[in-house]
C-alpha cells in the first residue's frame, strides 16, 4: 500500500468500512479496513501515512480492536473519547501543506466528501478522490458476488412492486423532481420486492436503481437474473442495465433534468458523474422512510418471526441447562451452533441476521464479541453469559439479546443486571407525544445507570428491517440526534447495557412496535409495544431494586411470554419455561 501510495504522490490513504453502497455489513469484494487491518469489527476507519497508522473506532469494538491490532503496528483511537482526535485532525495535524490525501470516491458518501475537502482545504491538504490501489496491492481480492437474485413474495412483503414504485413516484412529484436514485442495497431490494445472498447475513443483492415519474431501471449483472426474475422485471417495466454502467447513464441525464440525491446515501463517484446541468434536489432519500413505517402484513409476519425466535431460544436454553446440569462441556461456539440449529428448525428461516455474539464472563465485555475456535470459552458456573443473536426468516428479521447467570450471581451482579433491565422497562413503557425523537428518549434507559455514576457507550435503539438488514434507519434511540421523529409502526431495538473489563457484559435487548396510545387535548401520544418472546433471568433481579410498576411489568411480561411461546414446546420444556418466568429468584443453574 504504501508504495503505491509513493508512485501516485499520495501521502496518506483513507480507508473506511463501507463498500460503494455504503452498507454496514458488505461483501467480501470490499472488506478492505479489515483486509489492511485484521480488525474484524463492522465499523471502524484505518488512516494509513507513510511512517504511522491507525485505526478509529467506536466503544463497542475497543476490546476487541485492541486485541486484533496487537503486534500490527496500527494505533487504536477510541472514538467517542475526551481527548481522541477525529482522524480528519489527526491527518491535519501530521502532514504538511501541500500534501495529498487519497480515497476511493466509490465508498465515501457525497456529505462526508464535501466536507472532507473544505476542512481539508483550509489546512492546505489537497483530497484526490480516485485512489483505488487495492486491486494492485491486494493478492487474492475476492470478486464481486454473483450470487441468483429471486423474487420476494408479496404474501410476505405486504405489498407489490407497482405499489411501492407509485408510492416513490408520489415522493419524487412533492420533491419537484424528475427521478431518484437508489444506491442502499436494503432500499434497492425493498422497492422492487427481490432479495439475494450477496451479503451475509443480509438478504440483499447487489444492485443500485433509478426510479423516474414514468420509469424505473435496476442496474445489476445480468447473469445474477433467473428467466422467473427476468420475466418479473417484464411485468412491472423495469429496464436492466448492466451495475457497471450506473456511472455512465448519469453522465448522460439530459439538461435541466433534476434528480432527487440524499447525500448521506450516494457515493461521491456516482454524485461526481451527474453533469452540472443536471438540478440536484437535495433531500432524505424517501426510500429510507417508507421502509421505515411497516405495514400490517410485515408487522404480523415480524410477530410471527419473534415467536419461532422465542421458540428457538427456549430449545437451545433448555439445552445449555441439560448440558451443564450433567457436567458435560458447553463453550460460547457450541452453544451458537446449537442456537443457530434451533433457528434452522422453525418454518421459513433463510439466516442468521448477523454472526451470533456468545459472550462469557469477561468476553461479555466485549459489546461485539467476535467468538472463533482460537478464543472460544468453556461456560462454567460461576459468571455471565450474554447471547446477543438474530434471524432472518421469510416473514421477519429479528434481534435479540440475553444475560444470564451461570451458577450463583454476586451482589454486584445483580445490582447492575437490575439497573439494566429497569432502564429496559422504563424505556418499554415510555409514553410520548407526537413528534418525538429518539434522542429525547434515550435517557430513559440510561437513568439508573448514569444515577451510580455508569454508561454504556453504545445506542439504545436501531431501527429493524423487514427480511433485510438487521440494523436500518433512519429511527434511531441514542444520545445523539439525527432529527427522526418515531412514528406508528417503526420497528426498533431496546437494549441497555453495561460492561465491566475484565470481569463481565449485560445488554437486555427486546424488538419494540411504535403505536398509537392515546389522543388528548394535548395531543397525540405513543407507546411501544414489546414485541421479542424470551424471559429475563430472575436470577439476576434483586428484587429490593424493583418498583411495584416495574415487577408487575415483569410478570405481565413473562407471563405473555408463556402464553405465547408453551404450546410450541414439548412438556419438559414448557415445565422449564414455566420455572423462570416467576419472581422468586430460583436460580437459572
Amino acid at each position: 500500500m504504501r508504495k503505491l501510495m509513493q508512485h501516485c504522490n499520495v501521502s496518506a490513504c483513507i480507508i473506511p468500512s463501507s463498500d460503494p453502497h455504503l452498507s454496514e455489513y458488505v461483501a467480501a469484494h470490499w472488506k478492505r479496513r479489515e483486509w489492511i487491518s485484521g480488525f474484524e469489527g463492522s465499523a471502524g476507519t484505518v488512516v494509513v501515512l507513510q511512517e504511522q497508522a491507525g485505526l478509529w473506532t467506536d466503544s463497542r469494538y475497543f476490546l476487541q480492536a485492541e486485541m486484533q491490532l496487537t503486534d500490527s503496528g496500527i494505533l487504536l483511537f477510541k472514538e467517542g473519547l475526551s481527548g481522541t482526535p477525529d482522524y480528519q485532525t489527526w491527518l491535519i495535524s501530521n502532514l504538511p501543506e501541500g500534501t495529498v490525501i487519497g480515497i476511493d470516491g466509490t465508498v465515501f458518501s457525497t456529505h462526508d466528501v464535501e466536507k472532507m475537502k473544505k476542512r481539508f482545504s483550509s489546512a492546505g491538504l489537497v483530497l484526490k478522490t480516485d485512489f483505488i490501489p487495492f486491486s494492485e496491492s491486494w493478492v487474492n481480492l475476492p470478486p464481486l458476488p454473483q450470487n441468483s437474485v429471486f423474487i420476494y413474495n408479496e404474501k410476505f412483503a405486504g405489498s407489490s412492486c407497482s405499489e411501492k414504485i407509485n408510492q416513490i413516484r408520489q415522493k419524487i412529484t412533492e420533491a419537484k423532481a424528475d427521478a431518484t436514485l437508489l444506491t442502499g442495497l436494503d432500499e434497492v431490494a425493498w422497492a422492487f420486492n427481490i432479495r439475494g445472498t450477496d451479503v451475509e447475513y443480509n438478504p440483499v443483492t447487489i444492485a443500485y436503481a433509478m426510479i423516474t415519474t414514468d420509469a424505473a431501471c435496476i442496474f445489476i449483472d445480468k447473469k445474477k437474473l433467473p428467466s422467473e426474475v427476468i420475466s418479473y422485471f417484464n411485468q412491472y417495466n423495469i429496464k436492466v442495465f448492466p451495475y457497471t454502467s450506473v456511472c455512465n447513464f448519469l453522465s448522460e441525464l439530459p439538461a435541466g433534468y433534476r434528480i432527487l440525491i440524499d447525500k448521506q446515501k450516494v457515493n461521491f463517484a456516482l454524485f461526481d458523474a451527474i453533469p452540472t446541468y443536471v438540478s440536484i434536489v437535495e433531500r432524505n432519500s424517501p426510500i429510507s422512510m417508507l421502509k421505515a413505517i411497516k405495514n400490517e402484513v410485515e408487522i404480523a409476519g415480524t410477530k410471527n418471526a419473534v415467536l419461532k425466535d422465542g421458540v428457538a431460544l427456549t430449545h437451545a436454553f433448555y439445552w445449555l441447562e441439560k448440558e451443564l446440569e450433567a457436567g458435560r462441556r458447553v463453550t460460547e461456539l457450541s452453544f451458537a451452533e446449537k442456537l443457530s440449529v434451533c433457528r434452522t428448525q422453525q418454518k421459513d428461516f433463510f439466516s442468521e441476521s448477523f454472526p451470533t455474539i456468545t459472550g462469557y464472563a469477561a468476553k461479555g465485555a466485549i459489546v461485539h464479541c467476535i467468538t472463533t475456535p482460537e478464543n472460544d470459552t468453556e461456560i462454567r458456573p460461576g459468571n455471565l453469559f450474554l447471547v446477543d443473536s438474530g434471524g432472518n426468516y421469510l416473514d421477519g428479521t429479528t434481534d435479540i439479546t440475553r444475560t444470564i447467570v451461570v451458577g450463583e450471581a454476586t451482589a454486584q451482579q445483580k445490582k447492575d443486571y437490575t439497573n439494566v433491565l429497569k432502564g429496559h422497562i422504563a424505556l418499554a413503557s415510555a409514553k410520548f407525544p407526537e413528534g418525538t425523537r429518539g434522542v429525547q428518549l434515550d435517557a430513559f434507559a440510561r437513568q439508573f445507570l448514569w444515577n451510580e455514576c455508569l454508561n454504556y457507550g453504545h445506542g439504545t435503539g436501531h431501527g429493524i428491517g423487514h427480511f433485510l438488514s438487521v440494523h436500518e434507519g433512519p429511527q434511531n434511540i441514542r444520545i445523539k440526534d439525527n432529527g427522526v421523529e418515531l412514528q406508528p409502526n417503526m420497528l426498533l431495538s431496546n437494549e441497555p447495557g453495561l460492561y465491566r473489563t475484565g470481569e463481565y457484559g449485560i445488554r437486555l435487548e427486546n424488538m419494540v412496535l411504535v403505536k398509537e396510545y392515546k389522543k388528548t387535548s394535548f395531543g397525540c401520544f405513543f407507546e411501544f409495544e414489546t414485541l421479542s418472546l424470551f424471559p429475563f433471568d430472575t436470577a439476576l433481579i434483586d428484587e429490593k431494586l424493583l418498583s411495584g410498576k416495574e415487577r408487575e411489568w415483569v410478570n405481565n411480561y413473562h407471563q405473555m411470554v408463556y402464553d405465547k411461546l408453551s404450546p410450541f414446546l414439548p412438556e419438559e420444556e414448557r415445565s422449564w419455561l414455566m420455572g423462570k418466568i416467576s419472581l422468586d429468584f430460583t436460580n437459572y443453574f
